[in-house]
C-alpha cells in the first residue's frame, strides 16, 4: 500500500458527533462529512478513518518536541544539545536533561507524559464509541479493538519506562481521577492487555504497515521482557528468547542488506521495519529531527526549503568508539565539509570536536544523518521512524542468550547484525566471539574538561561490547537511555560533561509532572525528587 494510505492520518473522526472519512484503498473515495453517529454503518474499507486519530497522536508522541526521542537520546551518551552561537541554551532545559538534573517542573518529562496519556485517551475513547455502539462495526469488531488495545499498550509501554508509577486509565466514560499504580503493576497490565490482544491481531505483515499486527505486538512483549529486570527486579530472559523465536520462525520479516535504506524518505514497507510511526511532508508533519541537528547553512547543502536550527550533535567519546571500517559510522553521522548543492563550494565542515556544553561553535560535532535528507526537503521530513525493527528481535535475543550462558549463539546473532556494516570495507571485522561481547566497552567513559582531555572512569561494565554493538547498529533510534539503564552504566559512569547524579537510581524514571501532582491527590511523587 501507499505511504499515504498508512499513515491514517488524512482521516478524522469527529467525536460523537461527525466524521471525514478517506478509505485507505481509494484515495478518490466521496469524502463525507457531518455524518451522525448513529447514521453510520462503517465497513472494512472505513475502518483506518476510524483508527486514524490514534495512530496520528503517536507523531507528536515519538517525535515531537521534547518527545520520546528526544528524551531518550538527550539523557544518554550518544547525543547532546550544546548552546551554540543561535541559542540552544534554553533557559538550561538540554544541560538539566545531560546533567540529569531535571526536575518535576521541566518541560520534558512533562512533555512526554501528556502526549503519552494523549494517545492513551484517543484510545480509550474511540473504543468507547465502538463498545456502545456510537460506532456500530458489524464486521471485524473484535479485531479494531485489538488493535486499539495494542496502541494503548505501547503507549503505556512509554510510560511504563519513562515514569514508571502512573495511572491505568481505560475507561472513557469514567470522569474520576485515577489512582496511581506502581511500575509492577502497570508491567502486568501491560503484559496481560498484549496478550489478549493476540488472537484478534493479524499477522498478515505486508497488509499492516505503520499498524499494530500480531508480530509488533509480540516484539513489544519481547522488549517489555527484555527490561523486566528494570521494571520489577526479576529477569525474564528466557521469554525473551522464546518471542523472539517465534518472531523469527514466522517469517515475516528480514534483515536489508542496505543499512541506509531502513531510513529512507522512501522507507515504508522495508522488509525490515516490523513497527513504523509514519511521516509525511504534507499529510503527517513531525518528523524535524534534521531541522534540530543541522546547521541553518546545511539548507545550501540539500536545497532546502526551510531553514535548520542547529542543535544537538554526537557526543565525541561515543564516535570515537566506532571501529572506522563500520558502515554505520557514515551511514549515521554527517561529518567533514559539506558542499553547496548548486555551487559545489564548502558551506561548512562539522568537525568531531564539541568543547563543552556551555559554549560550541556552529560547525562542532557531528550531526545526526541517519534519516536521509530528501533534496529540497521542507521543515518535515518524509521518513517513517522505525521504532521495532528485525535487527531489535536478532539483538534481544542474542542479548537474552549472552545473560544466560550462550555467548557462542548470541555472537553468531550479532555477527549476522555486524555483516552488512562491514561488507563493502572489511567483511572479516563482521565476525565476533563471546569474549568481545563479554568484555569491556570501547566506549571511553569519563568527564571531559574544557581542554579536550578526558578525566577516564574505572571499572568494567558487564557485558560492555554487547552495549556497544546496541549504540552503533541503534545510534539516534531512541534507544540508548534504555539500554544504558539495563547495562547500569546510566547511574554509574561519565560522558562529555556528565557525572553520576548523586541520587543516580532515581534518575532511572523520571518525575511525575508537577501539574499532575495538583491536578491529581491521588498521585504521589517518584521517589528521588
Amino acid at each position: 500500500m501507499q505511504k499515504i494510505n498508512k499513515l491514517l492520518v488524512a482521516s478524522a473522526l469527529m467525536v460523537g458527533v461527525s466524521f471525514t472519512f478517506q478509505s485507505c484503498l481509494d484515495l478518490d473515495e466521496e469524502v463525507f462529512s457531518e455524518v451522525l453517529s448513529e447514521n453510520f454503518q462503517p465497513g472494512e474499507r472505513d475502518i483506518p478513518s476510524i483508527i486514524a486519530p490514534v495512530y496520528g497522536s503517536l507523531r507528536g508522541l515519538m517525535m515531537g518536541w521534547q518527545g520520546h526521542f528526544d528524551v531518550q537520546e538527550e539523557s544518554a551518551d550518544a547525543i547532546v544539545t550544546p548552546a551554540r552561537p543561535n541559542g540552544w541554551y534554553d533557559g538550561g532545559t538540554y544541560v538539566r536533561m545531560h546533567e540529569h538534573t531535571w526536575t518535576p517542573l521541566q518541560w520534558q518529562p512533562t512533555n512526554l507524559w501528556q502526549s503519552s496519556y494523549r494517545s492513551i485517551t484517543t484510545a480509550n475513547r474511540v473504543i468507547s464509541q465502538i463498545e456502545d455502539e456510537e460506532i456500530a462495526i458489524v464486521e471485524g469488531r473484535d479485531a479494531v479493538i485489538a488493535e486499539l488495545k495494542a496502541v494503548r499498550a505501547f503507549a503505556y509501554y512509554l510510560l511504563l519506562d519513562n515514569h514508571g508509577n502512573v495511572p491505568i486509565v481505560t475507561d472513557f466514560r469514567d470522569v474520576s481521577l485515577p489512582e496511581q499504580s506502581d511500575r509492577a503493576s502497570l508491567y502486568n497490565f501491560i503484559i496481560e492487555e498484549i496478550e489478549g490482544t493476540l488472537p484478534n491481531l493479524s499477522q498478515d505483515a505486508s497488509a499492516t504497515y505503520g499498524q499494530m499486527n500480531y508480530w509488533v505486538a509480540k516484539t513489544l512483549l519481547a522488549k517489555i521482557y527484555l527490561n523486566a529486570e528494570v521494571y520489577t527486579g526479576t529477569p525474564q530472559w528466557q521469554k525473551v528468547i522464546e518471542v523472539c523465536n517465534e518472531i523469527i520462525a514466522g517469517g515475516a520479516y528480514s534483515l536489508d542488506p542496505v543499512y541506509s535504506d531502513i531510513f529512507h524518505w522512501e522507507n515504508q514497507n522495508n522488509e525490515e521495519i516490523i513497527f513504523a510511526i509514519p511521516y509525511d511532508e504534507i499529510f503527517g508533519t513531525g518528523n524535524t529531527v534534521h531541522m534540530k541537528t543541522l546547521d541553518p547553512l546545511s539548507r545550501f547543502v540539500y536545497g532546502m526549503q526551510a531553514g535548520p536550527w542547529g542543535g544537538n550533535c554526537a557526543v565525541p567519546q561515543f564516535i570515537d568508539s566506532y571501529d572506522q571500517e563500520d558502515g554505520r559510522l557514515y551511514d549515521t553521522w554527517i561529518m567533514g565539509p559539506q558542499l553547496h548543492a548548486n555551487t559545489g563550494e564548502v558551506v561548512i565542515s562539522y568537525t568531531k570536536t564539541v568543547p563543552g556544553i556551555a559554549a560550541t561553535a556552529s560547525n562542532e560535532g557531528y550531526r545526526i544523518g541517519k534519516y536521509q535528507i530528501k533534496p529540497g526537503a521542507t521543515g518535515s521530513l518524509d521518513n517513517d521512524f522505525p521504532f521495532f525493527r528485525y535487527a531489535d528481535v536478532l539483538m534481544m535475543k542474542a542479548e537474552a542468550l549472552l545473560r544466560t550462558g550462550n555467548g557462542s549463539e548470541a555472537a553468531s546473532l550479532v555477527s549476522e547484525v555486524r555483516a552488512r556494516a562491514f561488507a563493502g570495507t572489511n567483511p572479516a571485522k563482521a565476525t565476533v566471539t563471546a569474549a568481545t561481547l563479554e568484555g569491556n566497552s570501547r566506549y571511553q567513559y569519563g568527564y571531559q574538561n574544557p581542554d579536550g582531555s578526558i578525566d577516564l572512569d574505572s571499572g568494567v561494565i558487564p557485558y560492555g561490547g554487547f552495549l556497544d554493538e546496541l549504540g552503533w547498529e541503534f545510534a539516534a533510534e531512541a534507544h540508548r537511555r534504555q539500554d544504558l539503564i539495563r547495562f547500569g552504566v546510566f547511574q554509574t559512569k561519565s560522558w562529555f560533561n556528565h557525572r553520576p547524579h548523586p541520587q543516580a537510581e532515581s534518575k532511572i524514571i523520571f518525575p511525575i509532572p508537577e501539574g499532575e501532582l495538583n491536578n491529581n491527590p491521588n498521585l504521589s511523587q517518584n521517589p528521588g525528587y
